[in-house]
């Protein structure tokens, strides 16, 4: 491999790894070179199927000087092991979501990186939705003002069969929680890269539906923004078969805008088939109504160019290794991973204790 070629890993090769490797596999200059998973077996099926060479363990991944970035695709309780050994190995971290269960291990990955100077990044790929897109070009060119009330609704659905598509499902050891931690991650972060830091949250959450499992399928919080806004969450996965996620931003200047990311329930990775993709609900920037049709009809045109599973994590593994070869930070940092881990634990320590809780200035 030559010098100017970058070295991928991919640390388990579960049911995202296959978007990491299509996504590494389409950018020219980048080889995705060893692979490795607790399951040999699965391990020796990927690593055929995209042309890598399995590794037996991390260490020999770690220890392979073609490697210069690790992908990892395990589950969330693995995240900051994995992530920190691979930064302290001098190699850059690109991790799925969520960064970390707690926000304590997301500032040891942070350090770690920082002190390795290496780069780590954290899966968000639904920021590159031109929905979102649109909604965040709004907001930086102050066309409705500062963020005064800000919305996240997902109401989706997760039956028995999803919970059995893998041991770890479910459980806390395996998971770290639920609805939050496992649905709702990528909306926390679309909500906050939005709208702004979060000063004060007020939590509950519950298991209503999924009375086999040992994580919370609904959680509800009010939310207090350091610009003085207000917000509010409403996560669940007990609406069959799945209605809606939703994110609202209605700004002081009066004017709302909005988008649809999911109908029905969200995709899973490496299992759903086919996705709508996300359109513009809500537009009442004045002057501007009249362009949504025309954006619907150019984002229903487009996702049926491309399959939306796999095509934003391209874009985002395009810019990581964009942010590597020109030495910048990626568009999703670590401290952009933190906020959203900080949303969910403060929700969770608010239920525990019923009180509000204060987040720390980012």
């Amino acid at each position: 491999m030559d010098g100017s070629t970058i070295g991928v890993a991919i640390v388990g090769t579960g049911k995202v790894a296959d978007a990491h490797a299509l996504a590494y596999a389409a950018e020219p200059g980048c080889r995705l070179v060893r692979v490795c998973d607790v399951n040999p077996v699965r391990a020796a099926a990927f690593s055929a199927r995209h042309g890598a060479r399995p590794a037996a363990s991390v260490g020999e991944v770690l220890a392979d000087p073609s490697v210069a970035v690790v992908s990892i695709c395990t589950p969330h309780p693995t995240h900051a092991s994995l992530a920190i050994a691979a930064a302290d190995a001098g190699r850059h971290v690109l991790v799925e979501k969520p960064m970390a269960l707690t926000t304590a291990d997301c500032d040891r990955m942070i350090e770690t990186a920082a002190r390795s100077g290496v780069h780590l990044g954290v899966v968000s790929q639904r920021r590159w939705y031109e929905t979102v897109q649109r909604m965040r070009r709004a907001l930086d060119q102050g066309r409705i003002g500062d963020p005064i009330l800000s919305t996240l609704e997902l109401l989706g659905w997760r039956g028995p069969e999803y919970y059995a598509l893998d041991p770890w499902r479910g459980t806390l050891a395996g998971e770290g929680g639920g609805v939050l931690v496992t649905q709702a991650t990528h909306q926390l972060d679309l909500l906050l890269w939005l709208a702004g830091p979060v000063a004060v949250v007020t939590g509950r959450h519950g298991t209503f539906n999924h009375p086999g499992t040992e994580v919370e399928d609904t959680a509800v919080a009010l939310l207090e923004f350091r610009n003085g806004g207000l917000g509010m969450i409403v996560a669940s996965n007990s609406q069959y078969p799945g209605l809606w996620g939703r994110i609202r931003i209605h700004g002081r200047s009066g004017a709302s805008i909005g988008v649809e990311i999911e109908r029905g329930t969200a995709f899973i990775s490496g299992v759903t088939s086919h996705v709508e993709p996300a359109l513009i609900d809500v537009w009442t920037i004045p002057g501007e109504e009249h362009l949504v049709g025309a954006w619907r009809a150019a984002d229903l045109a487009a996702s049926e160019r491309f399959d939306p599973m796999t095509h934003y994590h391209a874009l985002q593994v395009a810019d990581f290794l964009a942010s590597i070869r020109e030495d910048r930070p990626p568009a999703v940092t670590g401290h952009d991973g933190r906020a959203a881990v900080a949303l969910f634990e403060a929700i969770y320590r608010s239920n525990a204790t019923r009180t509000s809780i204060v987040l720390a200035e980012p």
